[in-house]
C-alpha cells in the first residue's frame, strides 16, 4: 500500500501518525523454509542484511510484515548515505508499520487500528534490531515542529480504519515531505570514471525543458551502476535543454557555456529522479515555479 504525497497532514481523531522513514521499504515474509525480505520491486534483500532476517526468525510461519529497513548515524537519525554502503558493522533496524498475514490468515480487510493490536502482539518477544514504527496523537502541528528539529524526512497519516489495499494510493494513507526536494527531469550527464559524474537535471515550463543544475552527491557504486544502467537505449545527439549553453556568469559553480557542453552526453528527456537539496541558485525567473517535470 502507497502513501498520497500532500502539502499538510490532516486532522481528526480517526489519524494514527507516524515517521516517514527513509530507507528501503521490505516485506518480510516467514515461510516453512525461512525468512525473506524483499524489496517494493521484488528484490531479494535476505542476504544484504542477515541480523534483520535472523531475528525475525522467529515469527509465525506465514506470517507477513510491512516496513522499512533503515541504517542509523552515531545521533540514531535515519542517514539513507549510510543504508546504501552498509556492512555488516553498520547499525541497520527494520522497523515494521503493518502486518498483512498472520498464520496463513489474510489480515487487509481489517482497521489499520485491529492490524496494529496484533503487530505489537506478534513483535512483543522480538528484539533488535526489530522495532514497531510508534503511532502519535497530537496536533499535525506540533508533530510537523518536531520532525523539522529532529531534521527526518517527512510524516505520514493514516486512517485507523483503512483497510489495506496493495499497491493502490488511494489516500487513506497520506505523506508529507518536511525536506526539500522535487522530481527533475534527466537530460543527460557528465561521464565520469564510473560512467557519469554528474546528471544533468531539469523541469519542465510552458513545455521547454529547462536545465536547473548538475547533481554529483548521494551516490554509492551499487546506485550509479543501477542508474547508468537506464541510461540505454536514451542517448542521442540533440540537446533536450532549451536555456542551454549557459553565459560562464550563470552560476557559482562550472557553468555550461557552449565550449563545456562538448564534454556533455545528452539523453531523451525520460528519466526522473528525486531529488533533495537546502537550496537553489538556478538562476531562473520565478515565474516559471512551480516546477513541473512534465510538460503541460
Amino acid at each position: 500500500m502507497r502513501a498520497k504525497l500532500v502539502s499538510t497532514l490532516p486532522e481528526g481523531d480517526d489519524w494514527l501518525y507516524e515517521v516517514k522513514f527513509d530507507g528501503y521499504r521490505a516485506l518480510a515474509i516467514k515461510r516453512r523454509a525461512g525468512i525473506e525480505l524483499r524489496s517494493r520491486n521484488d528484490s531479494l534483500f535476505t542476504s544484504r542484511f542477515p541480523r534483520i532476517a535472523r531475528a525475525l526468525a522467529a515469527l509465525e510461519t506465514d506470517t507477513v510484515l510491512d516496513g522499512e529497513i533503515l541504517a542509523l548515524d552515531a545521533a540514531g537519525r535515519p542517514a539513507f548515505n549510510l543504508l546504501q554502503k552498509a556492512t555488516l558493522t553498520t547499525r541497520v533496524v527494520y522497523y515494521v508499520f503493518d502486518i498483512m498475514t498472520y498464520r496463513g490468515r489474510r489480515l487487509l480487510g481489517l482497521p489499520l487500528g485491529e492490524r496494529r493490536k496484533l503487530l505489537r502482539s506478534v513483535l512483543s518477544t522480538i528484539r533488535e534490531p526489530i522495532r514497531v514504527s510508534e503511532t502519535f496523537r497530537a496536533s499535525p502541528t506540533e508533530l510537523v515542529d518536531a520532525a523539522r528539529r529532529q531534521g527526518l524526512e517527512g510524516l505520514v497519516a493514516k486512517r485507523s480504519s483503512s483497510v489495506y489495499e496493495p499497491g493502490r494510493r488511494s489516500g487513506a494513507w497520506l505523506k508529507v515531505r518536511l525536506q526539500a526536494g522535487q522530481e527533475l527531469v534527466v537530460g543527460g550527464y557528465l561521464p565520469g570514471p564510473h560512467r557519469f559524474d554528474a546528471l544533468l537535471v531539469g523541469y519542465y515550463a510552458r513545455r521547454r525543458l529547462l536545465f536547473i543544475a548538475k547533481v554529483r552527491n548521494g551516490f554509492v557504486p551499487e546506485t550509479r551502476r543501477d542508474v547508468a544502467r537506464r541510461f540505454a537505449g536514451l542517448e542521442t545527439d540533440v540537446c533536450p535543454f532549451a536555456n542551454l549553453p549557459e553565459p560562464k556568469n550563470a552560476r557559482r559553480g562550472r557553468a555550461l557555456t557552449a565550449q563545456a557542453m562538448r564534454q556533455c552526453r545528452w539523453l531523451k528527456p525520460k528519466l526522473v529522479v528525486q531529488v533533495a537539496f537546502a537550496g537553489l541558485d538556478c538562476g531562473q525567473p520565478s515565474e516559471t515555479r512551480p516546477f513541473s517535470r512534465h510538460p503541460r
